[in-house]
């Protein structure tokens, strides 16, 4: 007995130190690996397949709000379609989250220069009073600026933030700053009594539609109404503001939160050759908002990183690692897909060797970051030069999360590379009627395939790892 339990404990030593060398070691792309990957570059620039999913999932399901009526449609519809371009596994894992719904929405200045307002309910808002709710104005340029006020200035008012519209950049970086006043807002109002909130959208158009989007309360029953004005509607206020008058508006929103909703991410999986159970995790998420068909916000996601894991299903000889992609459920109103992923699959982080999802909308990629151990830097170097064809630059100082979604597996370890899309155009019909198919360019969505198609590749044919491991990655849990 005494030379069993020494023998268990020579192996425990052996496999825990073999563990501590592969931490340790550098990892490699195979020179082999990188030429079968510019074959898959050329072959994804030719292929159609992310296009006609995301024809498919717009027109024939349309609009995905989590909970709503389309959300077990777009779940059957994605298992069929995994099935059908075959996909050795498919499956789901339950998310469950509050249920919010819409049904109407209006505004108007009601005095001193009646005018009708274009307006949209945030997601989480509470609905107003039957009839509508008419209320004095007060107008802020900053959460600072709201935060500093009064109580008695703010109680039974209706709080507006006029911030800045959003520019149109290519990094979308204005969008930070607009979506946390957009989140944080309403609540900071309602703790001041404010009756309702509004806000100019986050977006860089000029269009007379509001952008929506999420807020958030943290007791749901202390919820006010909140909703986003058009940018051009917006401007209107600002400027009847400006004459120096009383300014009372006119809201009414039907909306609210009712109950539970059991809903689930589906997952489907590329069988790699020789390591199945470690896999190179993608996707993109299935819910989107109600007010468009979801086309760039997020079919597009889901349809490039399928599309991409379908080429590479389809080669002779596959990769070591398997491909996972994950339609992930109600990132909008929270990231609750991801966050259930995360949960559900923490304690084999270990198993996801890099991870990187799409949810910038359809149009190029222009630049790979990543969060890597030291030891993986130069493996991301072979990927950076694999990806250079495509026009795709390298920022080695900039880190990496994998998007959305991913950003919460990335917090309890997942080692993270994002692929930067241009954002140029997408905040002009991000969360508004107008993220619609039309917006979808057929040649930029192909370089997002071939780009996806070549990390995943050669992340998952890597000799050694890139550091995924419970709390790999402390100072990065944030995201970026």
């Amino acid at each position: 007995m005494p030379r069993l339990v020494s023998l268990a404990l020579a192996l425990l030593l052996m496999q825990t130190a073999a563990q501590a060398a592969d931490a340790t070691s550098t990892t490699v792309i195979p020179q082999a690996a990188i030429e079968k990957a510019g074959e898959l570059r050329e072959r994804a620039l030719k292929d159609d397949v992310a296009y006609a999913i995301v024809a498919d999932l717009t027109t024939e399901i349309g609009p995905r709000l989590a909970g709503g009526e389309n959300d077990l449609k777009a779940r059957e519809w994605m298992v069929a379609r995994f099935k059908s371009l075959g996909f050795d596994k498919v499956w789901s894992e339950p998310v469950s989250y509050p249920k919010w719904v819409r049904r109407s929405e209006s505004a108007a200045i009601v005095s001193p220069f009646p005018q009708s307002l274009a307006v949209t309910a945030l997601g989480g808002s509470a609905a107003t009073p039957t009839g509508g709710l008419d209320a004095e104005v007060i107008a802020f340029d900053s959460l600072d600026a709201m935060k500093a006020a009064a109580d008695y200035q703010v109680k039974g008012k209706i709080v507006y933030l006029a911030i800045p519209r959003m520019h149109a950049l290519s990094d979308g970086h204005d969008y930070g700053t607009g979506s946390a006043v957009r989140v944080r807002g309403p609540e900071l109002a309602a703790a001041k009594g404010a009756s309702a909130f509004l806000l100019r959208s986050v977006g860089s158009d000029g269009n007379r539609l509001a952008h929506t989007g999420m807020t958030r309360f943290t007791d749901p029953a202390k919820a006010i109404p909140a909703a986003a004005l058009s940018n051009p509607d917006a401007d209107l206020l600002d400027n009847v503001l400006k004459r120096g008058q009383p300014v009372k508006l006119r809201l009414a929103l039907d909306c609210g939160i009712e109950g539970s909703y059991n809903g689930a991410n589906v997952i489907a999986e590329i069988t790699g050759s020789s390591r199945p159970n470690e896999y190179f995790l993608t996707g993109g998420h299935l819910d989107s908002w109600d007010l468009g068909t979801g086309a760039i916000d997020d079919a597009a996601g889901i349809a490039i990183t399928t599309a991409a894991a379908h080429l590479i299903g389809q080669l002779t000889e596959r990769p070591a690692r398997s491909i996972r992609v994950v339609a992930f459920a109600n990132e909008e109103s929270g990231l609750y897909g991801g966050k259930a992923y995360a949960a559900e699959h923490h304690l084999q982080i270990g198993k996801a060797i890099l991870g990187a999802e799409s949810d910038a909308g359809a149009d190029r990629i222009v630049k790979v970051t990543a969060t890597v151990k030291p030891e993986a830097r130069g493996a991301i170097n072979q990927i950076a030069k694999a990806l250079a064809p495509l026009g795709i630059e390298y920022d080695a100082t900039a880190a990496g999360s994998g998007g959305s979604d991913l950003s919460a597996v990335h917090a309890v370890g997942m080692a993270g590379l994002s692929l930067h899309q241009d954002a140029t155009r997408y905040f002009d019909w991000h969360h508004t009627a107008n993220d619609t198919l039309d917006k979808v360019d057929p040649e930029q969505l192909r370089q997002n395939v071939a780009a996806y198609a070549v990390a995943m590749f050669l992340a998952a044919s890597a000799n050694g790892d890139f550091g995924s491991a419970a709390g790999a990655f402390p100072e990065d849990a944030n995201g970026h």
